[in-house]
């Protein structure tokens, strides 16, 4: 039964009332209700949630490409992925971050999340499983041990960016106080040799090379996958 403002969801545990204007389902909520350790929600990693998206657009592509699923399906779902991945409904992953499960409450949070919004699009009800599933349709075979450390790792490529970024303001930082430090000299280091002088501006100007190299590999390797 549904009260007024939820909507009534089922699993193997029993039945449970949803709030109506969450995308998430029983799944999600019952993660949300055990794992309340950190207080810090799959959304504060938005990487994370667009990966996610990524995965089961992928998914729910090839799976209609073999026949296992609709194009009508398949293109509420991917649809869906497409307005996640720009940014919308990020709220509505909110499992915390430390949980147990191996990652299951979070593929089920982005499941439930995909598929109620996919029904939306279609025109049917939040919760109208029965046409649209987030465990047989959005999570059609897929295992979290699959999708979780797949969307890590393409959460990790989205994410670099952040990284080349600051590493840029470094190679910055790293020029300027190798030429502010021009003058200075440092304790000398012997290795198989006399102890002979050096200076702050050399050791700061060598990091700046290597910090430039780093930045210029990975810049390179995100050129190779097309990015």
């Amino acid at each position: 039964m549904s009260t007024s403002g939820t909507r009534a969801e089922q699993d193997l545990l029993g039945e449970r009332d949803a709030p109506e204007d969450v995308y998430y389902g029983i799944h999600t909520l019952r993660a949300k209700e055990n794992f309340q350790i950190s207080g810090t929600t799959l959304a504060s990693y938005p990487e994370v949630v667009m990966a996610l998206a990524a995965v089961k657009q992928a998914a729910a592509e090839a799976n209609a490409e073999l026949g296992l699923l609709s194009p009508v399906l398949r293109d509420a779902i991917v649809a869906a992925c497409v307005e996640i991945r720009e940014g919308s409904l990020h709220d509505q992953f909110v499992v915390d971050v430390i949980r147990g499960g191996a990652g299951t409450s979070t593929n089920m949070n982005a499941n439930e999340v995909i598929c109620n919004r996919a029904l939306e699009l279609l025109g049917r009800r939040r919760g109208e499983y029965a046409y649209l599933h987030p465990n047989e349709h959005v999570n059609l075979a897929q295992s979290t041990n699959d999708v979780y450390p797949t969307a890590l790792r393409i959460a990790t490529f989205f994410a670099i960016e952040h990284l080349l970024e600051a590493m840029e303001k470094l190679h910055a930082a790293f020029d300027e106080k190798a030429g502010e430090f021009s003058g200075l000299l440092k304790l000398g280091r012997t290795q198989l040799q006399d102890a002979s002088h050096d200076s702050w501006a050399r050791v700061l100007d060598l990091c700046r090379h290597a910090q430039r190299r780093h930045v210029a590999a990975h810049r390179g390797g995100r050129a190779d996958k097309g990015d």
